[in-house]
């Protein structure tokens, strides 16, 4: 099997054809974390098209703009083009539209924020090109980034010059959780969420694991060896996106290890409270940190009873078996490591298997229940993992989530205290249903039989 794969993809691709036969200038942001495949999605769309593909490289301002002009040149098929004296970038767009002359082409600038970095007014000079020329011309312009908070504020944020200039913007997100079945025909629905539970649906991590191989294997060898990829891929990630890395990595080792609260993580860090305030907001903006709070609760009530968890499941990883383990890991001791951490990576597992039922697309699939919200719910001690409420039609589904195998009677017992939680929620002229999902539930058919909603991962196996 070819480790490169392009997969499930279509959502995205739709909405770059979409925006290339609108007949109108285009501007695009398009941005998302390393490796979510942000390249390889733009060069799938524009491989049947006119178009010209520029990365953006920490060298030069100059030096980058004269290998885009270079790029430029080659495209329109014009050698004498790469020899022109530009002022800078926005003559360099305006000359290169007109030269293209009606005709559809696609510049995709990757990496655009190097040049931000490099020279902060590339931003108000193509904000200049687009309103003197560009925005008249058939140029689909698409600047993309990896670097989530520098795209989110200088390319997107109000303040920014490009501000009502783009005709459109894209997140791109990890793959679904069924599509790592393209990646691992042969793993069983159990390896399939575990492997979701170290990497995510990171393509780039994705392909670095063997599908030939175990999924202990694969940890062993492709995480926790010194030298692997995905060994120091986490410290690389968090010092492109922040400043002050050891404090970050300070905080999402105290919430990988389960201090979900801000005072935990305060007393855990022994860092001010201003200041872990601070990182989490920026961690939050990133996408690797979330503040979760009662489903039911009040806007009141969500002030004073948040919960952080980190939503990045590589990276949870990382932080909770890699950073702790660094000593012996350095000393080659990665098997060791993962044999002294299996108990806990159950429990871990728990967890992440919460987050991916919670996660639309598989909800959805499994149950067919509509919903308008989907969150956890806690109170005074009491906690149920999944409440979905349909506000419409007045229905909520309880859910409940072991990461463990249930003999019927164990099943039955969660069930009636499912029940019993959700009496403590109200809801009292609601429709009411409860659900229990775990890895493997005995006599699940029985419990239908009764009126229970019951699944467990061989009913995943035959999604």
């Amino acid at each position: 099997m070819s480790r490169q794969k392009f997969v499930d993809r279509e959502r995205e691709l739709a909405f770059l054809e979409e925006r290339y036969s609108s007949g109108d200038a285009e501007l695009l942001i398009i941005y998302g974390r390393r490796r979510i495949g942000k390249t390889e999605l733009l060069l799938r769309f524009a491989r049947d098209k006119e178009h010209v593909y520029f990365l953006a490289s920490e060298k030069p301002y100059r030096d980058n703009l004269r290998e885009l002009q270079r790029m430029m040149g080659k495209s329109l098929g014009d050698k004498l083009f790469s020899r022109i004296e530009f002022g800078d970038i926005d003559e360099l767009l305006i000359e290169f539209s007109k030269r293209v002359n009606g005709r559809r082409v696609v510049l995709i600038i990757d990496e655009f924020p190097y040049l931000i970095e490099r020279y902060k007014p590339v931003l108000s000079l193509i904000q200049r090109a687009w309103d003197m020329e560009l925005s008249k011309s058939d140029l689909m312009l698409i600047l993309c980034g990896s670097s989530v908070s520098s795209m989110e504020t200088e390319a997107l944020g109000y303040k920014s010059p490009l501000y009502g200039r783009r005709t459109g913007q894209w997140r791109v997100d990890e793959l679904p959780f069924w599509s790592l079945r393209e990646f691992f025909p042969d793993y069983s629905a159990e390896d399939l969420v575990k492997v979701y539970g170290v990497l995510g649906g990171i393509p780039a991590y994705l392909i670095r694991f063997d599908p030939e191989k175990s999924f202990d294997e694969n940890v062993i060898e492709r995480v926790l060896s010194k030298g692997a990829f995905l060994y120091e891929e986490a410290e690389i990630l968090l010092k492109e996106e922040v400043r002050e890395p050891a404090n970050y990595f300070a905080i999402l080792q105290a919430v990988a290890g389960g201090r979900s609260r801000f005072g935990e993580i305060v007393n855990a860090t022994g860092l001010d409270k201003s200041l872990v305030s601070k990182y989490l907001n920026v961690l939050e903006k990133l996408g690797m940190v979330e503040r979760e709070v009662p489903v039911t609760a009040s806007r009141k009530e969500a002030l004073k009873r948040g919960r952080y968890s980190i939503t990045d499941n590589y990276l949870a990883f990382w932080f909770r078996y890699v950073f702790p383990n660094r000593s012996y890991l350095e000393a080659g001791m990665g098997r060791e490591v993962w044999e002294r951490s299996r108990g806990d990576f159950n429990e871990y597992m728990g967890a992440v298997f919460e987050r991916l039922l919670r996660k639309p697309e598989v909800f959805t699939r499994l149950t067919g229940f509509g919903f308008t919200k989907i969150g956890r719910w806690w109170h005074k001690g009491e906690e149920i993992d999944l409440v979905a409420l349909n506000e419409n039609e007045r229905k909520v589904l309880f859910v409940e989530v072991k990461w463990k195998e249930l003999r019927e009677r164990e099943a039955m017992g969660i069930l009636k205290d499912l029940k019993r939680k959700a009496e403590l929620i109200g809801l009292d002229d609601w429709g009411k249903h409860y659900w229990l999902v775990a890895k493997k539930v005995e006599g699940k058919e029985t419990l239908r039989k009764e009126g229970w909603l019951v699944w467990d991962l061989g009913d995943f196996e035959a999604l």
